[in-house]
């Protein structure tokens, strides 16, 4: 059951990615939809806010499809 809510925010994440237009908003979203996520499944959401600003900063970066200026 947990993989399902991994590939749900995944899902989730990557379509708002295009939405946004800047590596800043999309790191603000990210770390944002981190936490969430991460305190949903029971982690700390401290840490899932890095590592989700992190992939929202970075996405463009490593041609993650759908996240471009």
């Amino acid at each position: 059951m947990q993989i399902i809510k991994w590939v749900m925010a995944a899902a989730l994440l990557s379509s708002l990615a295009g939405c946004l237009q800047n590596d800043a908003q999309r790191g603000v979203a990210g770390a944002v939809g981190g936490a969430v996520i991460a305190d949903a499944v029971g982690g700390d959401a401290v840490t899932g806010a890095l590592i989700g600003g992190a992939a929202g900063v970075f996405c463009r970066d490593l041609n993650v499809p759908g996240c471009i200026n």
